[in-house]
């Protein structure tokens, strides 16, 4: 039987307030367990939520930015659940009317054609507070400094069929959000992650499979190996018989697996109803257009742009254009090199390399984009060739200085004396006669042993393309 997955996601963003979303408590990352946790956050009888304006002008930013309406009226609920590390018994959060409804976005598909992604919804609500399980003796520990942390909860349709098409969605998402600079994009600190709904069902049937969310998955390659991972589980269970539950379940990726955590709740399982100490929050055309406003070009905008102005491919627009920091940085080493397109070849190809072997952010390069294009300008202008600027970039790697410092104080310059190659070629020539009988009948591939030859003798600074030019004519 040939099936087919359906997918949809939730995802998590955290807003990048300077305070929480009820309360005043900071939001900043490594803080002490419970350090940054008021009388609000604790749930002290008494106490009285208030809301968060900039929380609300974050989430309407985003709702612009997919194309979706903001709703003039949205509604916090509270959704009633226990754990230990939910003060209050429940968390605000909204449900029938949400600040954002019926967005979308497009996402790049394999063959090279798009698709578009609907987004149901997308609503504010609060984080909880995290338990640590280990080094507490077989009991649980509590940190509350998460409670109250500002979140956008950002849903999607299940418009997905595959793994690839997940990531894919996950990544606009991810490169939208800090676009709009209302999210930092930080997967290892929680910033960013997202719950996976899985589902298979015979190819052709419109009726939705059982589905199982996986959930907390905090890495596009997590993400990607969690889906597939369900879709053979879903399918293996009923080929074999049985019959897949609605259920919570957690990725292992030590394990590579997924297994049950709980069984899925339904809406009517959190006894959802409007808080009552909350109003609902009403937002004006003035306050909206005023956000609208502020919007920065985004990402679909600028991959047009980029084609348009630097003749690039949609392959490498896409890719340059993939977060905001790459295309600051590129657009940067573009425009002061005046080499788009060796540019991009550079950004894709070395310093991306050089970056994901030291585990750093485009951000942290130790190459600024401003010495990485006074880098190519070298190349450009024929002071060095493609090969010498390998060593001069991995100096420059290595805190060395800008390439004109590296170039001069290691003797880099490219030989671009017409004389002195030809008398390099000259004595090759001469102590090669048997190559040089080749070449002339005909094996063209000989060329490349003199070009070797010359290269060898400068030392890799004869400017490769006199060097070409010089040979064919004197092996004529």
């Amino acid at each position: 039987m040939e099936w087919e997955t359906v997918i949809g996601l939730e995802i998590h963003a955290q807003l990048m307030t300077k305070s929480k979303i009820f309360s005043g408590s900071s939001i900043a990352y490594g803080a002490a367990p419970n350090t940054q946790a008021n009388v609000v956050d604790l749930a002290m009888p008494g106490v009285l939520p208030v809301l968060n304006i900039e929380a609300v002008r974050m989430a309407a930013k985003f709702g612009l930015g997919i194309d979706a309406p903001v709703s003039q009226r949205s509604v916090f609920a509270r959704k009633n659940y226990f754990y230990p590390d939910l003060p209050q018994g429940y968390q605000i959060s909204q449900f029938d009317l949400p600040i954002v409804e019926m967005g979308h976005i497009d996402i790049p598909l394999e063959n090279g054609e798009t698709k578009r992604i609907g987004i149901t919804r997308a609503h504010l609500e609060q984080d909880a507070g995290k338990s640590l399980h280990k080094d507490y003796a077989g009991m649980t520990g509590i940190d509350l400094n998460r409670s109250g942390t500002p979140l956008l909860e950002i849903v999607s349709e299940p418009d997905m069929s595959n793994a690839k098409e997940a990531v894919a969605y996950m990544k606009k998402i991810h490169a939208l959000v800090q676009y709009l600079e209302i999210c930092d994009g930080n997967m290892q600190e929680g910033s960013f992650r997202c719950d996976a709904n899985v589902s298979v069902r015979p190819k052709g049937q419109k009726e939705l499979g059982t589905r199982a969310e996986l959930k907390n998955i905090n890495s596009f390659r997590f993400v990607e190996r969690a889906i597939n991972i369900e879709i053979e589980r879903q399918i293996d269970v009923i080929e074999e018989g049985g019959q897949v539950v609605q259920e919570t379940r957690l990725f292992d990726p030590d394990k590579d697996e997924t297994r049950s955590m709980r069984s899925k709740e339904e809406a009517n399982d959190y006894r959802y109803f409007p808080d009552p100490d909350l109003l609902p929050v009403r937002i004006s055309d003035a306050f909206i257009e005023a956000i609208r406003a502020t919007l920065p070009e985004l990402p679909e905008a600028k991959k047009q742009r980029f084609m348009n102005e630097f003749s690039l491919s949609d392959y490498d627009a896409e890719i340059m254009t993939s977060s905001r920091p790459l295309s600051d940085y590129y657009e940067t080493v573009a425009t002061q090199s005046g080499e788009a397109k060796l540019a991009a070849n550079w950004v894709m190809g070395n310093l991306s390399a050089a970056l994901n072997k030291a585990d750093k952010e485009v951000a942290d390069s130790p190459i600024s984009a401003e010495m990485l294009a006074g880098m190519i300008k070298r190349i450009s202008d024929n002071t060095i060739s493609g090969k010498i600027a390998k060593d001069v970039f991995e100096a420059m790697w290595q805190g060395e200085g800008d390439a004109d410092r590296v170039i001069d104080r290691k003797g880099l310059k490219q030989i671009t004396d017409t004389t002195a190659i030809k008398t390099m070629i000259d004595e090759i020539v001469a102590n090669n006669p048997a190559q040089v009988e080749e070449f002339r009948a005909g094996k063209e591939k000989v060329l490349g042993f003199f070009v070797g030859q010359v290269m060898k003798a400068s030392k890799g600074k004869a400017n490769p393309g006199q060097v070409n030019q010089l040979l064919r004519e004197r092996l004529k």
